[in-house]
């Protein structure tokens, strides 16, 4: 035998529940098309932002296989002949040599800037000490000055120590360059690591250096790397820097432009001559290895990004 209870409320108390529901309703509608709105503003602006960054890419990549008539035409054009000529030309007027000294530089610079700039933020984020926060801060404000405004006296300190236009000289000047924002990125990284593995690794009796190489460093693998995709992109596209240090100082003195002031020495040997493209094509060159570490490499970049906010 089962007994039902019926809760009888007065007139003014049921009114009163259909007024609150019916404002919830009211409330979760105008949020949901609140957020309708905000996603559709949202996409459209992604949208339009691929498309300034893809529409360029695909003008570059298309005037590598036209004739100057056809560029001079229609910008997006599919060209008639698809033919690899303009590649061969620009390599052979030393795109190749300037991409070549480019990957000698960076696959010393980026490597030395992740290991120098992960070591101090180590150091800065887990082990307190007296002036710790100068130091965190002298590093930081390094990024806050334009590079432009220390080339004088980067110059003539490079000059004085005898190396100008070495590739010893410009990876120097590339690891302290990108020495700021690699502690500050990896800092922060660090800094939300489980305290609890430090500990049971100090019990269980590791040096501090095997501490940071064999437990920390791996568990900071996803901001690494970020950060050394992001440094590499810069020291890629890097151009002020090799235009002052990277210059033959004497005759005798070879020539070691980097991609970006060989792009620039490409364009003036043409002279009154057109070639263009000869250049699109030494700009898709330089292009591409960045694309294609960019797109290998997307979701750890965005996992690095995205764990220091999340733990």
């Amino acid at each position: 035998m089962t007994t039902e209870s019926t809760v009888i409320k007065a007139p003014g108390e049921a009114a009163a529940d259909r007024a609150g529901g019916s404002g919830r309703t009211g409330e979760r509608e105008r949020r949901g098309a609140d957020g309708t709105v905000l996603n559709v503003f949202s996409h459209g602006f992604l949208a339009v932002w691929a498309i300034l960054i893809v529409l360029p890419l695909i003008w570059l990549a298309l005037g590598s296989f036209k004739t100057d008539a056809q560029i001079g035409g229609s910008a997006l054009s599919w060209p008639s002949n698809w033919h690899l000529d303009a590649f061969g030309r620009a390599w052979d007027k030393g795109i190749g040599d300037y991409f070549a000294n480019t990957f000698i530089v960076l696959v010393f610079s980026v490597p030395l800037t992740m290991l120098f700039g992960s070591m101090a933020a180590y150091v800065l984020a887990r082990y307190p000490f007296k002036g710790n926060r100068f130091v965190y801060y002298f590093f930081v404000s390094g990024a806050m000055f334009p590079v432009f405004l220390a080339l004088v006296p980067l110059f003539f300190m490079v000059k004085r120590f005898e190396m100008l236009n070495t590739y010893h000289g410009l990876i120097l000047v590339y690891v302290a360059y990108s020495m700021p924002f690699t502690v500050f990125f990896m800092h922060s990284f660090f800094r939300t690591l489980p305290t609890a593995v430090h500990e049971a690794a100090v019990i269980d009796g590791a040096s501090h250096t095997r501490i940071f190489f064999q437990v920390m460093l791996p568990m900071a693998k996803p901001g690494l790397i970020s950060v050394g995709i992001f440094n590499m992109l810069g020291q890629w596209n890097q151009y002020i820097l090799p235009s002052v240090l990277m210059q033959p100082q004497s005759s005798s003195d070879p020539e070691r432009y980097l991609l970006t002031q060989g792009l620039i020495q490409l364009q003036q040997q043409q002279g009154y001559e057109t070639d263009l493209p000869v250049l699109f094509a030494g700009v898709t060159i330089a292009m591409i290895p960045m694309l294609v570490v960019y797109l290998s490499f997307q979701r750890q970049i965005q996992a690095g990004l995205t764990s220091a906010t999340l733990k």
